[in-house]
């Protein structure tokens, strides 16, 4: 969470929310804004602009939005606070397919910015479904909302960025039209928790990791994003998308780059996103038989994970009986370039776990034992350095030391940090940061299209393979396990094994 003793205030500016009335702007953003008035980092002069397609009074448009912070805010709501937010929200109707409606929201916005004193910036927040990005951002060029004359103008797009490489390039060609690079803001909210940013500072600014940061030191990295949780109400977007498009390309390629990322020449946006998007392309492309064969695919069946019931994937509403959309995937990737070359990254993501945990495990290779043999010494832990992100946020780092005694005993201990004992920081939705960002003109944390396209080109032939297997290769795996068996066997052919979670 961004702090209020060293942060600036960002420019005056109007919010503009699209899916105002939906779950993302209730359960995040309106959070996340919140928050960020509680430690004084909204503009002095400051609008919410709300826009529904159905009409919808200002009145009411505040009293769901208060009914949403009180139900999601992660901290305690003061209502004095959460009132003065709100006084500063309007609802105003528009819709992409009724040019009219949209003059009409030009004019009224700028009738606001003059009351307001916004100063002309805005900054317009697609918290929508995927097929209305094109729509709205082409109807906010036609009417001349996007154009930057004396006044800063944003657009934050949410993911999914394309489903696949052609859609995503497709976009991005398409928005490139409409804005230039610098304006487009695309948000992946696992970039705004503390741990995830504090890669980069626990690589670059210790002296100690970056001469071992390499294929010399490094035996392999696994990278692991999974969840307890099944596909819930979500049946019609995840069957249709599936954990691979869903997670690999967005959330799991952002740890894999700020892990495996060349250090860049300056700590500021072009230099950082330039060494992101490097790395993401030299990942090496595998054919589609090597896909399969780097690859495992699962889906959950019906069971109980402790108190919960888990339906089966495949009855889910609005999810085809004989869907085969992976709810698990696991993937070996190599990347192509001096640092790397040799050392493999394991990614795992999935739904309906035994455990919800993110994590970046870096596993070192093993010390040499010739040493020991005249010892009663039979094994050695594994050296691991361990990034946690959900649910606790922290790093930890696994070594081997004497046990106290006359002989030589070894055994592995653990060194443990934790954000939460060691700073005083409020709860957030991990989305401050990145408003703050958006606002401020900084788009470090924020993917450029170079980098979204490497992401989909990597991912590619494990989409184009599995389309082709269908049915077969898919593993069912039972709610509440660690996913299917055969994600084992993928690092056990290598002597290597997942690091178990807890």
């Amino acid at each position: 969470m961004v702090g209020d003793q060293l942060q600036k205030k960002p420019d005056s500016c109007a919010f503009v929310i699209f899916g105002v009335s939906g779950d993302l702007t209730h359960r995040l953003v309106i959070p996340a804004l919140y928050n960020l008035a509680a430690s004084r980092l909204l503009p002095d002069k400051f609008c919410i602009v709300g826009i529904a397609r159905r009409g919808m009074s200002s009145i009411k448009l505040v009293e769901s939005l208060l009914r949403g912070l009180k139900q999601f805010a992660t901290r305690a709501v003061d209502e004095a606070l959460a009132k003065q937010l709100l006084s500063c929200v309007t609802a105003i109707e528009a819709d992409p397919g009724d040019p009219a409606s949209f003059d009409n929201m030009r004019a009224r916005l700028g009738e606001l910015e003059v009351v307001r004193g916004t100063g002309g910036n805005r900054l317009f927040y697609l918290a929508t479904p995927p097929s209305g990005f094109l729509p709205i951002s082409r109807a906010l060029e036609a009417t001349g909302m996007l154009k930057e004359d004396g006044s800063w103008r944003r657009l934050v797009v949410e993911k999914p960025f394309g489903t696949d490489l052609a859609s995503a390039r497709a976009l991005n060609t398409e928005l490139l039209k409409l804005l230039d690079e610098h304006q487009i803001y695309r948000i992946d909210h696992y970039l705004g928790k503390e741990t995830v940013q504090n890669i980069l500072v626990l690589r670059f600014a210790n002296g100690m990791f970056e001469p071992i940061w390499n294929r010399n030191h490094i035996d392999h990295i696994q990278i692991t994003v999974d969840e307890k949780i099944g596909v819930g109400h979500r049946g019609s977007f995840y069957d249709a998308t599936g954990a691979l498009r869903d997670m690999v390309p967005s959330h799991l390629f952002q740890l894999l780059s700020l892990v495996a990322m060349e250090p860049p020449a300056r700590f500021d946006a072009r230099a950082v996103r330039s060494e992101k998007g490097e790395v993401l392309s030299a990942i090496q492309t595998q054919s589609e038989e090597e896909a399969l064969r780097n690859s495992v695919r699962g889906q959950y069946r019906g069971g109980r994970v402790g108190d919960i019931e888990i339906e089966d994937y495949r009855k889910t509403p609005e999810v085809r009986p004989d869907s085969t959309t992976e709810t698990y995937a696991a993937l070996k990737l190599t990347i192509d370039n001096w640092r790397w070359a040799g050392v493999p990254f394991y990614l795992r993501t999935g739904k309906a776990l035994g455990i919800k945990r993110t994590e970046i495990a870096i596993k070192f290779k093993q010390a040499p034992f010739a040493m020991f043999r005249d010892t009663p010494v039979d094994r050695l832990s594994q050296n691991y350095l361990v990034i946690s992100i959900e649910p606790t946020e922290g790093i930890e780092l696994q070594f081997n030391t004497k046990v106290p005694g006359p002989t030589i005993q070894i055994d592995g201990v653990e060194m443990k940090f934790r954000y939460r004992d060691y700073f005083k920081a409020e709860p957030s939705t991990g989305y401050e940061t990145l408003i703050y960002d958006c606002m401020i003109g900084d788009n470090i944390l924020f993917q450029r299209a170079d980098g979204v396209e490497a992401g989909w080109q990597a991912v590619q032939p494990f989409i184009e393979a599995w389309k082709k297997a269908g049915a077969k290769g898919l593993k069912i795996y039972d709610p509440g396990s660690e996913g299917p068996e055969d994600a084992d066997e993928l690092l056990a052919r290598d002597g290597r094994s997942w690091r178990k979670l807890t």
